[in-house]
């Protein structure tokens, strides 16, 4: 049986509120920790509570699965009391402001929150208004950190490390959360980043990322290590992005023919959720020898169980 053991280095952050001012020893510890709580998921007896006592708010003003069920998992599992907000029935419907609800939040002294909020910048604002741990669960199209944690400890699993490595993130850019914090991340940790997209979804001035861009599929998969491809977020799009989903899916889906330009052992990722026929072909999605989908979904608990012992220290 496998234990968990503490990490005696401070990690020097009050919040996680996005890769900005994570450096890559704060990423690798985060890393490092996950490694020991994906092997503890894995044993029958997946209890470490080293949270006895403490209090994990998900408050989520958007839906949400895959993240708001894996903090609520990660929190349990390290005896942390957890409760998930219903903004639907929360004073928020009668409007009550961000600030407001972060207030009363704060009076209940919880020891953290982890926050999805539709609008860029909400959850920075909120930690400045209460005493707890905050912990950014996607902001707009901001970021997501614990998602680009989640990829980068998953790529380094899958391929042993993630310095040097050759990663396309192909489709919708410009709305994508999940793509800022995985550029950010993944040239911070040493990656050749490729962007790829129509023009219409690629944002402006692309290149101050530090990424190299490409509008054509075949060329920006050519010799890539990881396929990370993401959804058409349609519920942010104002107007005509894309021609159709049937024309989308021919140009920038994923399929048999586009993946045989990157490299023969090329692994391919999603954030989820997956709209089938138009960002990837079922066939590669379910492709256990190919795909990692499923194992993002799996080191999501784990990095996030990661972040909650390194900010506990710090409450």
């Amino acid at each position: 049986m496998s234990t968990v053991k503490a990490f005696k280095k401070p990690f020097p952050h009050r919040h996680l509120l996005g890769i900005d001012g994570l450096s890559r020893d704060d990423v690798y510890m985060i890393l490092d920790l996950a490694e020991q709580y994906a092997a503890k998921n894995r044993e029958p007896d997946k209890k470490h509570p080293i949270l006895k006592g403490r209090t994990l708010i998900n408050l989520f003003y958007e839906n949400s699965t895959r993240t708001r069920t894996s903090f609520e998992l990660a929190g349990k599992r390290m005896g942390a009391d957890v409760i998930n907000m219903s903004i639907s029935s929360s004073s928020v419907k009668k409007g009550e402001t961000l600030i407001d609800t972060a207030m009363t939040l704060n009076a209940m002294h919880p020891d953290f929150i982890a926050v999805r909020h539709p609008e860029s910048g909400a959850v920075h604002l909120l930690a400045r208004k209460v005493e707890c741990a905050v912990i950014n669960g996607g902001d707009g199209c901001h970021a997501h950190p614990t998602q680009a944690l989640l990829d980068a400890m998953t790529i380094r699993q899958h391929k042993g490390k993630i310095e040097g490595l050759t990663i396309a993130i192909c489709g919708d850019i410009l709305h994508s959360r999940v793509a800022r914090s995985n550029m950010q991340l993944l040239t911070l940790m040493g990656a050749k980043v490729r962007i790829i997209a129509p023009p219409t979804l690629m944002p402006a001035c692309p290149e101050q990322y530090g990424v190299e861009v490409f509008y054509d599929m075949r060329k920006g998969l050519k010799g890539c290590d990881i396929i990370m491809m993401l959804r058409l977020q349609l519920e942010r799009m104002e107007g005509n992005f894309i021609p159709s989903l049937r024309e989308y899916f021919h140009f920038y889906g994923l399929d048999e023919e586009k993946l045989s330009h990157a490299k023969p052992d090329a692994l391919i990722m999603h954030p989820g959720p997956i709209n089938r026929g138009v960002e990837i072909d079922s066939k590669l999605a379910d492709d256990i020898n190919r795909s990692a989908i499923l194992q993002q979904v799996e080191m999501g608990v784990a990095v996030r169980q990661a972040v909650l012992e390194l900010l506990s220290h710090n409450i």
